[in-house]
């Protein structure tokens, strides 16, 4: 995580190498969350292009290098609830990416059916903190929602995810 704060850092002094390497760091983790919520890869693409280029312009405005993976997060998650405001539809992510589902047994097409099955508010909390490995803290910060909320949506979200499986 240093490095990550170490590339913000040299970023927010408008060194364009240093933002592209962070970027390109970040490419997976934001493809990740915007399937979360998108469904077709051409909005995915639109909103990761639009954050990119919202973190370039507003970078000065990160008060703590440490903290840009959650406030780039923060950034693509109202990306891609604009699109989704000018009439995308949410999506039901049939190729979620790898998680660590199979230590429990399940399959990557049983892990996405049964995702696909949630609400979009427990899918996106259930991948930040399960595939993205956001602290709840954090991801109260990129969701602007409280971390009371995240902690019930997580409980809810868990619920819901093991009824989808077990079919009770």
């Amino acid at each position: 995580m240093e490095e990550l704060a170490e590339l913000a850092e040299r970023a927010a002094g408008h060194d364009a190498d240093a933002f592209t390497a962070l970027m390109q760091s970040q490419m997976q983790n934001m493809y990740k969350t915007a399937r979360a919520i998108l469904s077709n890869e051409s909005d995915i693409a639109d909103a990761i292009s639009e954050t990119i280029l919202t973190c370039w312009e507003k970078l000065e405005q990160l008060k703590d290098p440490a903290w840009f993976r959650t406030w780039m997060t923060r950034i693509l998650v109202n990306k891609c609830n604009d699109l989704i405001r000018q009439g995308k539809h949410l999506s039901m992510p049939g190729d979620v990416p790898e998680i660590s589902a199979a230590d429990s047994g399940f399959t990557n097409a049983e892990w996405n059916e049964a995702l696909n099955m949630l609400d979009e508010k427990y899918r996106l909390v259930l991948m930040l903190y399960y595939v993205e490995g956001y602290k709840t803290s954090e991801i109260s910060a990129i969701l602007e929602i409280t971390e009371s909320t995240v902690r019930t949506q997580l409980a809810r979200g868990r619920e819901k995810l093991a009824q989808a499986v077990t079919g009770k």
